[in-house]
């Protein structure tokens, strides 16, 4: 549990993240061609997505599983999205995207079983 006014730095981090989700697609709608304008969407979608979803469920959970499952969800959103997003703009490799698929899975499915809990 946390402590009363302590700082909600995942909710924090959504919130940022889903801002950086819309830079992210306006640069793919606008400044990428080819298969990379592809990858930004993914990237952006997923990023928006969670990051909404992090910046909603953050303030309200504040069992340990659940709190751990928002985090594993957003790191594995920083790996995956991330990973799309240095393939175009810098030609690294995707090497971490499947990490990232599966942590958010597995943080989600962790708070399904924190929010079955009661």
């Amino acid at each position: 549990m946390r402590p009363a006014g302590a700082t909600d730095w995942l909710g924090i981090n959504g919130a940022a993240c889903t801002a950086a989700a819309v830079a992210l697609a306006a640069l793919s709608s606008h400044a990428v061609q080819g298969p990379g304008q592809g990858q930004l969407h993914i990237a952006a979608a997923l990023a928006f997505g969670h990051g909404v979803a992090l910046a909603a469920l953050s303030p309200a959970t504040t069992r340990r599983l659940g709190r751990v499952a928002l985090l594993v969800a957003y790191l594995g959103m920083l790996l995956f999205s991330g990973s799309l997003v240095f393939s175009v703009l810098a030609q690294w490799p995707t090497t971490l995207a499947p990490m990232g698929g599966m942590a958010m899975i597995a943080g989600w499915l962790l708070l399904a079983i924190d929010r079955a809990r009661g």
